[in-house]
């Protein structure tokens, strides 16, 4: 992969601004109480886009020791602080101006508060004459901005004076961190920003976010009901990867010998190659014949919801237990001893009660009557679900599908992280990929708009510098986004983006099709996606199936952005949701 075009110009340097005098680079402003209570409570990094309102935050930024990532569309800049924040587990500062500004980052907030990312997304507003509601007639002026982002983010907080800033941003820090972790929106009007403050420089702010621990009464119930249970089986989502629970998930289903699936945002919280794994087949009638069959069914991390539950088809037969942090995910589909608690410490505790009452090193459960190896022990279960997945799959002619999806796991490095858009591979990757990994695979399953995966690998390799991160579109995914290459060229991060070229929004044809026999306004034109990228100075090639697992790995070991082409037509698995 060539990493120069003679045929694109050099990029001019950006020529440097004047140094400002001395009075100017002295002046300290409300923008300086923002960074600096940013920093106090420990941001390193924030992302953005300027605009009018908000200059007094990003003149701040260049008096800080924080650093900056700028995207060049709001929207974008929110998936890449979702994709920052579930990376480090911590808060993902985002920055922002007033009206249009503000208003482009809702799908992202949106898409972080359903995959629990803690944004904080700080915006300005018009100057503190124009806010009230009525008509003033200022730039971006919205009559209540506020009210656009109530329904989506988890709380708004507001800053109408230079001594509230710091209070402000450590409120909703502190909203963004407790369980369960979500984005919240702070907005200060853009005099207060400007204004001059005698208000001290911010040398400390602290937060305390308390840890959600469960009621020993519930814990003691839910391990007699496991202790017990015949044919015990757990489903872990991804707010077992959010609290780092992987470790005390795999003790409690090893204690019981239960066998664990995981649901697609709880990928990677379980060993998928264990004997217990029955990996991620939610959308699969043999998997959810499976869960409903257990006599006991353990729920950790997920509100069991449209895509968790087959598309509400599920019904489970059997007792069901959820431990939960977000309390309005709690029983909101089935009834269950509900567990209101964090994962990691409700797993951890219940994996101790678990091991008073059947003993260390055995089975408690009585499905081990079959004997350990014998027809009915959990892992021949579980091989033989796996085995009837297979079959329903190898039976529907898919053979380019999963030589394309095994072509980029195995071209992905184990320690890499990826992250895929709302495309027909990224739904076969729900299902079918191998994360390698706890936390090493994002996607948008959570409010599902097209567009993440290749901010959301930028803000991947922000958090975590020498890690190869893949982005995976589609074509139309990928329109999003190309904005962004200049973003990946100006700081030089190591993204390579796999683009799925099929000539359109593939999965709503296929959608269409299969309901009205055929398709409308699902068909594109499309760039030259190899030119366009090295129009950026992004060294990109065209590949074949037969060639992407050579291709993808070159371009993964490759310093710096790349892109990779593969014209394809690919297709999802028939749903066995809509049969009866």
């Amino acid at each position: 992969m060539s990493t120069t075009n003679p045929a694109v110009p050099a990029v001019p340097a950006v020529p440097t601004a004047p140094e400002a005098p001395e009075a100017t680079r002295a002046r300290r402003t409300g923008g300086d109480l923002v960074v600096e209570s940013l920093a106090a409570l420990g941001a390193r990094t924030v992302f953005g886009l300027p605009g009018q309102h908000a200059l007094g935050i990003f003149d701040a930024l260049r008096r800080s020791a924080l650093r900056y990532v700028g995207l060049r569309v709001e929207n974008n800049a929110g998936f890449a602080a979702d994709a920052y924040a579930r990376t480090t587990h911590g808060v993902a500062p985002l920055l922002v101006s007033t009206g249009p500004g503000a208003l482009m980052t809702l799908a992202a907030l949106q898409e972080a508060a359903a995959g629990s990312a803690a944004v904080l997304a700080i915006g300005s507003q018009v100057p503190l004459a124009g806010i009230g509601g009525g008509r003033h007639g200022y730039l971006h002026e919205l009559t209540d901005q506020s009210a656009s982002f109530r329904g989506v983010v988890k709380s708004v907080h507001t800053a109408r004076t230079a001594s509230q800033i710091p209070s402000a941003v450590a409120a909703a820090w502190a909203s963004a961190l407790s369980a369960p972790h979500g984005p919240v929106w702070l907005e200060i009007p853009q005099d207060v920003l400007l204004a001059p403050v005698d208000v001290p420089p911010v040398a400390e702010l602290t937060v305390s976010v308390p840890e959600l621990r469960p009621r020993a009464e519930l814990i003691a119930a839910a391990a007699d009901r496991l202790a017990g249970a015949r044919t015990p089986v757990i489903l872990a989502g991804g707010g077992v990867v959010r609290a780092g629970a992987e470790a005390e998930l795999l003790t409690l289903a090893e204690r019981l010998r239960a066998p664990v699936a995981t649901t697609f945002g709880g990928k990677g919280a379980f060993p998928w190659e264990h004997p217990l794994s029955l990996r991620s087949w939610l959308e699969d009638r043999h998997t959810t014949r499976f869960l409903e069959d257990a006599d006991t069914l353990l729920v950790v991390g997920s509100g069991l919801g449209e895509l968790s539950s087959n598309y509400h088809t599920f019904r489970p037969r059997g007792r069901v237990i959820q431990i939960e942090a977000d309390l309005g995910k709690l029983e909101s589909n089935h009834a269950a001893l509900g567990i209101h608690a964090d994962a990691r410490q409700a797993l951890g505790a219940l994996a101790a009660a678990v091991a008073e009452r059947v003993g260390e090193g055995e089975r408690g459960s009585a499905a081990a009557d079959g004997g350990a190896d014998g027809p009915d022990a959990p892992e021949a279960a579980v091989a033989g679900l796996l085995a009837r997945v297979r079959e329903r799959i190898d039976g529907q002619g898919l053979d380019l599908e999963q030589q394309v999806l095994a072509a980029v796991r195995d071209a992905l490095p184990d320690e890499g992280v990826s992250c895929w858009d709302m495309t027909i591979l990224a739904y076969w990757a729900w299902s079918a990929f191998d994360a390698r990994r706890p936390n090493a695979l994002h996607s948008a399953q959570g409010a599902g708009g097209l567009g993440y995966g290749f901010p959301a690998a930028l803000g991947a390799a922000v958090a975590e510098p020498g890690r190869p991160v893949l982005a995976v579109s589609g074509d139309g995914g990928a329109m999003y986004s190309i904005a962004e290459l200049a973003t990946a060229r100006q700081y030089d991060l190591p993204v390579t983006w796999l683009i799925v070229d099929d000539g359109g929004y593939g999965i709503l044809r296929e959608y269409m099709t299969d309901a009205f026999g055929q398709a409308t306004a699902t068909e594109l034109t499309r760039p030259d996606f190899v030119a366009l990228a090295e129009s950026f100075g992004v060294p990109a090639l065209r590949t074949s199936p037969e060639r992407l697992r050579t291709d993808l790995a070159a371009a993964l070991a490759s310093p710096g952005p790349s892109v990779v082409v593969l014209p394809a037509l690919l297709r999802m698995f028939a749903p066995t949701h809509l049969a009866p």
